[in-house]
């Protein structure tokens, strides 16, 4: 690793643990009422509303929730994914469409989410709308996430053009410049509690 890489690392690592504890120091009220805001910001936006195959996440570490969307689209016959991570080194991840059939385990990190079922997976590139959780973004698209890569790999891989990608977050989750690396998938827009950001 050159010392710039090592810098870089360094920097984000500081910046990830300081994003990290702002959303955690959230109280279960202010996460509440942030879900409620995010609702109300995308629930209408034509993304949302002319997307037919969404995914989405479910929440954990204090990140913003996207519950009551989730609800929404299967309440409008939307199809709705979730990732799935391969916990191995270097690995991806893949997008599993869930219903009120859908077997749950937890993964290594100690996430909720669907037992693998290759049946009801579907290719990155054939979804209108993929929402990604964040730790840390900036006003032109730079996404710092958990550290694991999965999302960034995932999207590097794809060899079609990608579908729309929507970062969620909390507004103290804003910086004014991300330190962005060579790997970094940049966001078309985010939406936080408060505020809608076009990055293109």
């Amino acid at each position: 690793m050159t010392a710039l890489s090592s810098s870089l690392s360094a920097e984000r690592q500081s910046l990830r643990r300081l994003l990290r504890c702002k959303r955690r120091a959230l109280t279960a009220a202010q996460q509440q009422q942030a879900a409620r805001n995010l609702y109300l910001q995308l629930a209408q936006h034509p993304w949302f509303r002319r997307a037919r195959h969404i995914a989405l996440y479910l929440a954990s570490d204090g990140e913003i929730s996207p519950h009551l969307l989730l609800r929404e689209a299967q309440r409008r016959k939307k199809h709705v994914y979730l990732p799935v991570v391969a916990c191995r080194a270097g690995g991806q991840m893949v997008f599993q469409r869930v219903d009120v059939a859908t077997r749950w385990g937890q993964n290594c990190f100690g996430i909720v989410e669907p037992i693998p079922d290759h049946r009801q997976q579907r290719a990155l590139w054939t979804l209108d709308l993929v929402c990604l959780p964040l730790v840390g973004f900036d006003a032109g698209g730079g996404r710092l996430g958990m550290g694991g890569g999965f999302y960034d790999r995932s999207l590097a891989a794809c060899s079609m053009p990608l579908p729309r990608l929507l970062g969620l977050a909390h507004a103290c989750q804003q910086v004014e410049r991300l330190p962005v690396a060579p790997w970094d998938m940049p966001l078309d827009a985010v939406v936080t509690d408060c505020s809608w950001h076009d990055c293109r």
